[in-house]
């Protein structure tokens, strides 16, 4: 990817923005379960335990259903590491050509640029 206002590098990129914000979602969601069931191991009103299990199974089904929805649109392969491992590495070589793009000039001197000159 050297010209980065190309119009054809950007083929693909709102496919790959959705499956990344996914990906932040599942990851989001499997946090507060955890967080959840660590909360529940350690509440001792029968109240409390009571809003932190029906949390507890609000975010477990949240969970359920953006992994379903990843699965579906082919973003995530739980079952299949080898097809996992080939999506990985794309996402990783493209966050690597990002990187690498010069998306600022050169001469970063901004003298002259201002109204009044610094003294």
């Amino acid at each position: 990817m050297n010209d980065y206002l190309d119009p054809i590098n950007s083929v693909g990129m709102p496919e790959q923005a959705d499956s990344s914000l996914a990906l932040d979602l599942l990851l989001t969601a499997k946090t507060a379960v955890r967080n959840y069931a660590v909360a529940l191991t350690e509440a001792t009103s029968p109240d409390a335990r009571r809003i932190i299990q029906k949390q507890l199974d609000i975010a477990i089904d949240y969970h359920i259903e953006v992994s379903d929805l990843m699965v579906k649109k082919k973003w995530f392969h739980p079952f299949n590491m080898d097809e996992q491992k080939l999506i990985d590495l794309k996402a990783s070589q493209t966050a690597v050509d990002i990187a690498a793009l010069k998306l600022f000039p050169e001469n970063n001197n901004r003298k002259g640029l201002f109204p009044t000159p610094p003294n």
